[in-house]
């Protein structure tokens, strides 16, 4: 873009039209920089690791001849029209969470957590071993852009509310900040889901305008300070058993790489993959002690009842959900397939170590 057309451009539509136009990656004696931002700020608890470590990660592997430079949500595009940016090219990658896409193509739900879905290291295996990355790759495709799981937020809370919640009935009139297909069974159950930045959340818990609200793990949750306008803390998560991180890539801009280019960025995004949920579990076991101990908050387990009631419900959402197109049936219909799989073994293998531990070991 010559000086002339670039002022005409800002003239008529601003500094975010300059950016609609197709950028290539920056050359610069042979080396080439890649732009990617962030749905979140550059310094956001766990969630900002994998894009920092997949860039590390490039530049060091690659002796600098292909870089990353990382923008924070905002710096060059508002945070939720990041996809839109990396579709037209104006940012050649993205980094953010895939339910933020849901609603460009529906199907995108079932990448992000289910209720009473699957663990953090179950998706991981799905997307490895049962069909989730071709069929990831596809659905991103219809957004332009290739996919690459980058991160994992591990199990996540049921939410802080201000109110006991000791029966699926205590559910409805509820106010709750909630999103995706865990607040439609929430919805189902006679809550009401509300969406809001996490900004006005504690505000919102303290002067009653919610009841409850619904963001990561102790980790997060802590640094944002729900623990302080919020009493009790529930637990399991049946809402978001696991939560993959998503980046992707504009498709010209990654076909225009190298084969050994293309390999760097995927063994990038293996390696931001693990990074973050080893930091999750490592961070969120610190926090939740934090939490216990320092702040005495209250730690509120869900009924069975409770559980069940929401199971229930949780059923009939997703399946209505996934028979909204076909696209959304046939991942459905993968990611069933490879729990129904894979719960007998976990069940064995992983929760009744658990249970045994717990009887040798005081917590």
């Amino acid at each position: 873009m010559n000086r002339r057309k670039a002022l005409g451009v800002a003239a008529t539509g601003g500094l975010s039209t300059i950016l609609a136009t197709a950028t290539p990656p920056a050359f610069s004696q042979g080396r080439k920089e890649l732009r990617m931002q962030m749905t979140w700020a550059k310094g956001s608890p766990g969630l900002a690791t994998g894009a920092n470590a997949l860039a590390e990660f490039v530049g060091k592997a690659t002796g600098g001849a292909l870089t990353i430079k990382v923008y924070g949500a905002g710096e060059i595009v508002p945070a939720l029209q990041t996809m839109d940016a990396v579709s037209a090219g104006s940012l050649h990658m993205g980094h953010g969470y895939p339910s933020y896409w849901a609603g460009k193509v529906p199907a995108i739900n079932f990448i992000g957590p289910i209720p009473f879905g699957i663990t953090s290291q179950e998706q991981n295996a799905w997307l490895a071993y049962g069909g989730g990355q071709e069929l990831a790759d596809k659905l991103y495709a219809k957004l332009g852009v290739k996919f690459f799981p980058s991160g994992n937020t591990s199990v996540q809370a049921a939410g802080w509310y201000t109110k006991e919640v000791n029966s699926l009935a205590d559910y409805k009139g509820l106010k709750i900040r909630a999103g995706g297909i865990g607040g439609k069974v929430l919805q189902a159950a006679g809550a009401t889901p509300v969406q809001m930045s996490l900004g006005e959340v504690p505000q919102a818990l303290q002067s009653g305008a919610i009841d409850g609200a619904d963001f990561v793990g102790p980790y997060n949750d802590m640094a944002f300070g729900l623990h302080r306008v919020a009493k009790y803390y529930y637990w399991p998560g049946w809402m978001e058993p696991c939560g993959a991180l998503d980046c992707f890539v504009n498709l010209k801009t990654w076909e225009g790489l190298t084969a050994q280019e293309q390999e760097v960025i995927r063994v990038g995004n293996q390696y931001a993959n693990a990074r973050v949920l080893d930091e999750f579990v490592a961070k969120n076991a610190q926090a939740f002690a934090e939490l216990v101990n320092v702040h005495k908050v209250q730690v509120k387990m869900l009924s069975d009842d409770t559980l069940k009631g929401l199971g229930q419900l949780a059923s009939e959402v997703v399946r209505a959900e996934s028979a909204r197109d076909a696209e959304s049936k046939e991942i459905f219909d993968s990611l069933m397939k490879f729990r129904a799989q894979v719960m007998p073994y976990t069940r064995v293998a992983e929760y009744e170590f658990m249970r045994a531990r717990a009887l040798t070991v005081k917590s």
